[in-house]
């Protein structure tokens, strides 16, 4: 790949029961984003739509069949091996049986709890995002 090769990715921000769902990456390639937090989700192939590319990572990585909602945001962030233009979604859940596929964890947390976690750097200007614009999904 291209250093200055821009990876498209989608992300998830779930909700599920007023909080959010955020997972834990496992052991990576690259040590600043092994074992952080994140929106769960993956690249898109070319020429995929957004949301149908959200719903294919989400049923690989957590076995969920999830109705994307809200389009949250669209970001870019560059790490110092790769750059990601991510799309965010919003993502309710009525329930969520805990199954991970790649993950190594996940925490249930309040929106305002968010910051204490280790998040990737990509993932973390969407939690002011949230904050600002979809407080009021995240009601616990």
């Amino acid at each position: 790949m291209e250093r200055d090769e821009m990876i498209e990715v989608v992300a998830a921000i779930i909700e599920f029961e007023g909080k959010l769902l955020a997972f834990k990456r496992g052991p990576a390639k690259y040590d600043y984003v092994s074992n952080k937090f994140e929106f769960p989700g993956g690249k898109v192939k070319k020429g995929e739509d957004h949301r149908i590319a959200l719903s294919r990572e989400l049923r690989e990585e957590l076995m969920l069949n999830a109705d994307i909602t809200d389009f949250v945001a669209t970001l870019e962030h560059t790490y110092p091996d790769f750059s990601i233009k991510m799309h965010c979604f919003l993502v309710h859940l009525d329930r969520f049986e805990g199954q991970l596929t790649e993950h190594t964890s996940y925490a249930h947390i309040s929106l305002k709890d968010a910051d204490n976690l280790d998040w990737i750097q990509a993932d973390r200007p969407v939690l002011k995002i949230l904050r600002e614009k979809f407080g009021n999904v995240f009601t616990n």
